[in-house]
Formats: structure tokens, C-alpha cells, sequence
């Protein structure tokens, strides 16, 4: 999670040595980066991540798995709502 207005991928440079051992990471457009997905597979971490408009080549991703993600997002807004 990024302060602000932080971009999501330099968050995501901090936390990259930090990672837990897990099959997939569910990420949007903000974490759309070659190095981090990089860095993903040489942990042998599956991405869920669409790719930012701006790409050339198009990125695959899981649309279903992706679809999912909001319940979490969904989880921490009641989180932060009780607390």
C-alpha cells in the first residue's frame, strides 16, 4: 500500500525484497511495470496485473482472477470504516 501520492510501482520497489511466498499477487495498473513483474517471476510469483494503456503490446492477465480482487479491497474499506 502507497501513501498518496506515491506511485504504486515505487511503493512496490520497497516492498519487493519483503515479499511473502505466494502463487499469485492481484495488482492494478499502478504496479504495471517490466521490473516489477520481473521480480515477481524470479519468485516464482504469478502476476494479476492488466497493463497501462500506454503499452504497446498488450499484457495477458487473468480477467476473472482480477475481477475478484475487489472483495479485498472491499474487506479494508470496512476495516478502515470500524476502526
Amino acid at each position: 500500500m502507497a501513501a498518496g501520492r506515491v506511485s504504486d510501482y515505487i511503493g512496490a520497489r520497497a516492498l519487493r525484497s519483503s515479499l511473502p511466498n505466494v502463487d499469485w499477487l492481484l495488482g492494478d495498473r499502478g504496479y504495471d511495470a517490466d521490473w516489477f513483474r520481473e521480480a515477481l517471476q524470479d519468485k516464482g510469483i504469478r502476476a494479476c496485473i492488466p497493463g497501462r494503456k500506454q503499452r504497446k503490446t498488450p499484457i495477458r492477465y487473468d480477467k476473472r482472477r482480477y475481477k475478484r480482487r475487489n472483495r479485498i479491497e472491499i474487506m479494508f474499506g470496512r476495516l478502515v470504516s470500524f476502526s
